[in-house]
């Protein structure tokens, strides 16, 4: 499809939705992408990219960093405790808090840089057993328990059920947001971002629908 087929639709749908446009910001997810695809869409002026490995994106993104101004980095596969070091040194964003463990060791390397990125918990609505996310019902408390760490919260992440309908999960994290009085929302991907962007996402991440299919080989 393309990435000027896909803002077309980001601005088509904030419309559609009485917003304004330029209002979502769209993240390229260019994890497992080819270098050559990624530097593609660089060249066109995107600047906000998503990866899921600590270790990929401290392969690749440096030298682009240097290359691309302006370059934003977001997190936005799951973070072992043992990788947040690295990742803050990498990622301007971390949208998958997603447990106590992982809040206690970001309030400690906070605390000692002096600076944080912006942090999205990751709720699990659909209470997905192998999905990672605070499950919707705890997340009031979790909210609570990061904010008292003196971590500075950015808003919410979810990733629905593949075989569900996506809408009452974004209106779910929409709702625990604004009765937290958290503003961000990361919601959507390429099969479901227009439908986001109507229930106040935020942030949408889209990967194959810009770069094409991934190939894990």
């Amino acid at each position: 499809m393309g990435l000027d087929q896909i803002k077309g639709r980001i601005a088509a749908a904030e419309t559609a939705a009485g917003r304004a446009n330029g209002e979502v910001r769209l993240i390229a997810v260019s994890k497992v992408q080819p270098a050559e695809r990624v530097e593609r869409v660089l060249a066109t002026g995107q600047r906000i990219f998503g990866e899921n490995y600590v270790q990929e994106a401290a392969g690749k993104w440096p030298a682009w960093r240097e290359q691309y101004r302006g370059v934003e980095l977001h997190m936005i596969g799951p973070l072992q405790t043992n990788k947040v070091k690295p990742a803050l040194d990498l990622f301007d964003a971390i949208h998958t808090l997603d447990r106590p463990s992982l809040a206690q060791k970001l309030a400690r390397q906070v605390q000692d840089r002096g600076s944080c990125p912006q942090l999205f918990v990751q709720v699990n609505t659909g209470a997905e057993p192998q999905k990672a996310g605070i499950l919707p019902d705890a997340a009031d408390d979790f909210i609570r328990e990061c904010l008292a760490l003196d971590l500075t919260l950015a808003g919410l992440m979810c990733i629905p059920p593949e075989d569900q309908d996506s809408r009452p999960h974004f209106i779910e994290l929409r709702g625990i947001a604004r009765r937290n009085g958290l503003k961000g929302l990361s919601m959507g991907m390429s099969s479901d971002f227009e439908v986001a962007i109507a229930e106040g996402a935020t942030h949408v991440r889209v990967g194959s629908a810009i770069f094409g299919a991934r190939s894990y080989l």
